[in-house]
Formats: structure tokens, sequence, C-alpha cells
């Protein structure tokens, strides 16, 4: 199972988060310091944390502002929640629960005193007494009928008369009733098939509770295993075991700045820090004692066994996503070796030289440390753990972050991952759909997470803006063939779009053509005018409303790319409105996306006022109506979707639209 959606609240900075979606691969979170990234992922780890992470603090944790509402009463940490995740079941999950529920995602709640609650939403709900009550006095009046008294109906009120104040049945008063079914069975005529039935269907809600918790049982039994990975914890190149060993049987190690890499390398190798210095210190026994040197010879080859094995498993996990120099990858070997009392971790590269893991750079001890802290923390269970990655690849450089950031989607296809970061390199142009903003305006309010691209605090967007304007310059001058666009959702609907055309075989967008976002259709003429400059070929495609007329006219964007390579939606659109927009060539995909992905429900507006602009209509019956919203909720539908659910219309319009760009820019 993955989480879809989660929500934090009375945990430090945040108080309350709001819901806010996760993807089931990669999600990422972006901020300015102090907005409280750190705080959602820590939160978050509690839903279902590894056994030795500390556990919640209402001391520590609540919000330090309203503690005095804990130490007064008023507030209870058993009923305080501080992370709730939803998560949607897999195959796997589903075959273990009983099919009723299979349709339905699972919700964990973590409370401040570290208890819990959880329950099955957008499943067969448990049946209320209500639900029951006629179907129960109409089966006790049958049985009455038939053996000619009312003890069937007596002993019904009786049973029903101290539960009139439940609201579902469940526990002693769904026995109480089962009890009573049962009594009743005899008495029942077998040839009555709408009794039959009645009983049936009773039963069945008696015996609902019962299936209902064996199903969160099954489930609480699946969650998978949150690993936090922060920059702090590393694992040190040299460790000196009796020093360590004494520490850790002392209670004096440090806090997870510097001992927590250590304790997941031996947590890994199988063995305590006292173990591995006994081994160091045992003394070889005189040759005579056969038994003596076997048994000395035996514990130094299971340390080097495990050891070993150890070694082996970290070098395949690391070359298989993370390659700084394809030609020599191969030859370099993590080692993990005892020496006396000292563990050392070494890299073997491709001379046959080990050089020590602190001498390998940043980025590469950064990696080693997250799968050693990774591998001990899941105890083996990681393909179904779910990662949180703090600060991710701070010490990498500029362009070898953009590399890490397929690193982490590799990871992201065994493992969902949620990161935060600062740095415009580990968000990618085409990943804007996958961003979180996370932002705290005020202290009064506290940390909030936004769903979509928009937050009231600019630095909480610097990110986004520094990828895109990374990407946009990087891009500019890269294709011989470039079409502008008016802006960021022109991209998205191009881009998903064609992607939708091109695995079905309708039409093929010519890949080496760079799809180039303006902002906004006046700045077209601009990079018209500097790509024109550079003898690149040149196209736009502009909307047919006011904005992108007036864009088109201009005599300099005129006269630099020609009529024919000003592209304009109404070129290819068949609807009725005058003035249509890239999102009209979509509407009625749009609206049903809309309303299934969004509850933006708009279909009788849009039905009786046709000729009006989709977008239009949605920015006039939508309050919360965002066209960034809508087009990530489009191309999240395409995820799922192929071209054949587009509309007739649609699919032959956006066929046209492709053809008309790859021929403006053959």
């Amino acid at each position: 199972m993955r989480i879809s959606k989660a929500r934090i609240t009375n945990y430090r900075s945040v108080k309350d988060s709001g819901w806010f979606d996760v993807e089931i691969a990669k999600t990422i979170l972006v901020g300015p310091n102090e907005a409280g990234k750190t705080a959602l992922l820590r939160a978050l780890q509690q839903i279902n944390a590894p056994a030795d992470v500390p556990k919640l603090d209402p001391l520590r944790d609540y919000p330090r502002s309203a503690y005095n509402d804990i130490t007064t009463g008023k507030v209870d940490p058993a009923k305080t929640p501080v992370a709730v995740a939803q998560f949607a079941l897999d195959d796997e999950d589903k075959a273990s629960i009983d099919g009723e529920f299979v349709t339905g995602d699972y919700v964990f709640q973590r409370n401040l005193d570290n208890g819990f609650a959880h329950y099955i939403v957008n499943a067969k709900a448990c049946p209320k007494y209500t639900d029951v009550k006629k179907d129960l006095v109409r089966l006790a009046a049958h049985v009455d009928g038939r053996i000619g008294t009312t003890a069937g109906t007596d002993s019904l009120r009786a049973v029903m008369e101290p539960l009139s104040h439940e609201t579902f049945v469940f526990g002693k008063g769904a026995e109480a009733l089962r009890a009573w079914l049962e009594s009743q069975l005899a008495h029942i005529d077998e040839a009555n098939i709408d009794e039959e039935k009645r009983y049936d269907a009773l039963l069945e809600a008696f015996t609902f509770w019962d299936r209902y918790q064996a199903a969160l049982t099954s489930l609480r039994s699946r969650l998978p295993v949150i690993v936090l990975f922060s920059n702090y914890f590393r694992v040190r190149p040299l460790i000196h075991l009796d020093h360590l060993a004494s520490r850790i049987e002392g209670n004096l190690l440090d806090d997870d700045q510097y001992d927590y890499g250590n304790k997941c390398l031996l947590n890994l190798l199988g063995f305590s820090a006292r173990e591995l210095s006994n081994l160091g210190k045992a003394e070889q026994p005189a040759a005579t004692d056969a038994d003596g040197l076997r048994g000395y010879r035996d514990q130094l080859d299971k340390r080097s066994y495990q050891l070993n094995a150890a070694s082996v498993r970290l070098t395949n996990e690391i070359k298989r996503v993370w390659n700084p120099n394809p030609a020599r990858a191969e030859a370099d070997r993590l080692r993990v070796t005892a020496d006396g009392q000292y563990l050392k971790v070494v890299v073997e590269d491709d001379l046959g030289v080990e050089i020590e893991l602190d001498q390998r750079s940043e980025g590469f001890q950064w990696l080693v440390s997250f799968f050693i802290v990774f591998f001990s923390e899941t105890n083996g269970a990681h393909k179904n753990a779910i990662l949180l990655l703090d600060e991710p690849g701070l010490s990498l450089h500029a362009l070898k972050q953009r590399d890490f950031r397929e690193t982490v989607s590799r990871l992201a296809a065994d493992n969902q991952t949620i990161y935060s970061t600062h740095s415009p390199f580990l968000v990618g142009p085409d990943e804007l759909d996958i961003v979180r903003v996370v932002e705290m305006t005020d202290r009064k309010i506290g940390t909030k997470v936004h769903s979509t691209v928009t937050a009231d605090d600019p630095a909480a967007l610097l990110p986004l803006q520094e990828a895109l304007g990374y990407d946009l310059a990087q891009s500019l001058f890269a294709q011989q063939r470039n079409l502008i666009l008016e802006g960021l959702t022109d991209l998205w609907y191009l881009e998903a779009t064609a992607d939708l055309l091109r695995a079905a075989g309708v039409v093929d967008l010519n890949q080496k053509i760079a799809l180039i976002p303006a902002n906004k259709a006046s700045k077209v003429v601009y990079y018209a005018t500097i790509l024109h400059a550079h003898s690149l070929k040149v196209a736009a495609l502009l909307d047919s409303d006011a904005a992108g007329d007036q864009a088109a006219k201009q005599d300099v964007l005129v006269s630099t790319l020609g009529a024919k390579r000003i592209l304009r939606t109404k070129d290819i659109y068949t609807g009725e409105v005058a003035t249509p927009e890239i999102e009209d060539v979509l509407r009625e995909t749009l609206i049903a996306v809309a309303e299934s992905a969004l509850g933006w429900d708009v279909k009788s507006k849009a039905k009786s006022q046709r000729s009006r602009p989709i977008i239009d209509i949605f920015a006039s019956e939508i309050s919360e109506f965002s066209k960034y919203k809508l087009s990530k909720a489009y191309v999240r539908w395409t995820r799922d979707n192929e071209a054949s659910a587009l509309g007739a219309d649609e699919l032959a319009m956006w066929k046209k639209l492709l053809e008309f760009i790859n021929s403006a820019l053959k």
C-alpha cells in the first residue's frame, strides 16, 4: 500500500497542514527555511516508524505556544491526532481482506500519546440499527404468525430496547441480536425465499463488525515502514568498537547527529558493538587445542562472512542507482572490514586500492549512509517501505543534483518517496505536478501545505521558478526546432496529450521540438525574436482569445515567424466557442476530469453555454478555481487513460494540431 494523501496537525510548527496529495512514486516538498518541511516529515514518519525511532513526546512535540492546554487538561493527548495518512491498497492488500472492503482506502491516524485509530473509507459502511430494525420487526412478525404467539416480537423488543442509543451495529449489541436471530431460525418457513434472504441479510449485518475488524487488523499488519533519512545520519569510516560498546552500555551515546548511522551499520551487520569488540580481543588457543581452534576459526569466519555479505549487498544497491562514471562504475566496491578493535568502511577503486569512505565525495558518502540506514531500519522489508528524505544531496554539485534527481526516481519505483528540498536542481521542469509547496506566513497559523503550485510567500516558490528558469535557459538554444507556448499549463496539456496520441499510434509529435512556455501571450514575441536571431526554427501556438489575438497581430512577430508559423487554436477547433483557448480543445474531457478529480461540477452550465470558453465557466462557477489545479488533474488523468478515452471531436482536433506543429517545424 502507498500513501495517497496525508495531514499533519498539532506537531511543533504544524498546527494543521491541511490535507495534501501524495504521489504514488515521488513527491517533492519545497519551501523556505523555517517553513516546517522537516517537521512534516518527522510527524509523518510516526505513522509507522522503525522500532528504535523515538516516540512522540507531548512536552517536546506539541506546539509550544499551546502547551498549557495539555497541562490544564483542555487537550487530551490520547484524543489529539498528529499524523493521518490515507493509503491506497495494492492487489496483495486487497487479497488479504474480505471482498466487501477492497474498494476502500485504509486510513491510519497516530495520536500524540502514540496511540492510534484506523478505519476504511470509500467501502461498504457498517450498518446502523435503523438500517436493520424494519427487517427485524418483519422477521419477528413472520415467526410469531407461524407459531401463533408474540414471543418473537417480545424477545426482540427486550434485546433492542437498551440499544436504541447506539448508532452502529457492533459489540455486545450485535452479539445479542445475532443470538436472537439464530434462536428464530428453526421457526422460519424454509419455503419462503424472501424470509430466508431476510435472515441471511440480517446475519451478514450482525457479523459485519467482526469482518471489518479482521480487515483492519490485516491492513495494520501490512503498513509500510516509514524511514526518515536526514543529512546528519552519517556512517563514520572508522569506528573503535570497544569505545562504542562502552558508550552504548553506559547509555552515553550522542544523539542522531553522530551515532545513529553507526548503530544502523551494526544492526545491518547483525552484530552488537560488544560482540565485534570481543572477537577482536579473542586470543588464539594453543595449537594442541583442536576444539578451541575450531571455535576460534568459526567465530572469525562468521564475522568475515557477515561483513562480506553486507558489503556485497550495499555495493549492488549503490551501483543500481548511482553511476557517477559508467566507464568505471563496476570497478568500485564497498567493503566493510574488521581489524582488531576497528570497524572500517572502505571503497576499493579500479586499481584495487582501498580508500576510506571519508575520502570519497560527500555525495557518495551520503548515499552509502542512506542505504545502510535504509536497510537497517526496514529490517529486510524495504520493498514495502516508504522513504522520507530531508534535504537530500545538499553536498552535491548543482549538475550532479540533477543526476541525483533520477536516482531518487529509480528508488521511488520500488519505494514511495517524499523529499524536501531548496534546490531548483532537484525539481525537474516536468515534475511541477508532483510538487507540494510548504509555507508558514504566520506562526499563529503554522505550517501549511499546498497541493497546487501556489503560495502566499514568494520565497516558497523560488526553487520552482529557478528550476524553470534554468531549464528554459538550457533549452532555448539546445534544439533546432522550437515551439513557443503562452504559458506553463499550455505546455502540460500539449505534452500530456501528445504522449497519449503517440502511445496510441495516432500521430507522433516530433520529439526534437523544444516546447518553451513564455509565461504570457505578450512575451511570445521576445522569445521568438531571440531564437530566430540564432537561426533556429521557431513557431508559436497562441490561444484565440483577446490576448492571443493581440500577440498574433504584432508586426515583429509576424515578420519574424511568418503567418504559417503562428498557429492559432481556432485553426483546428471545431466547436461553438468563438474565441477558443487550448482548454476548449479538451472541453468535455476537462469537465469530466474536474468533477471526478476535483469535485468541480459545471456540466449543466457548460451544456447551456456551449459558446462560452470553458475556462470562463470554471472561473465563474468555482470559487477556488485554478488553471494549475485543472491542468495537473488532467496530466494525472492521462497517466491512467488512453487516447481512446478522449472524445471523438477532441481526438480529431488534437491530431490536426499536432500535425500542424510538425508541419510548421519540419
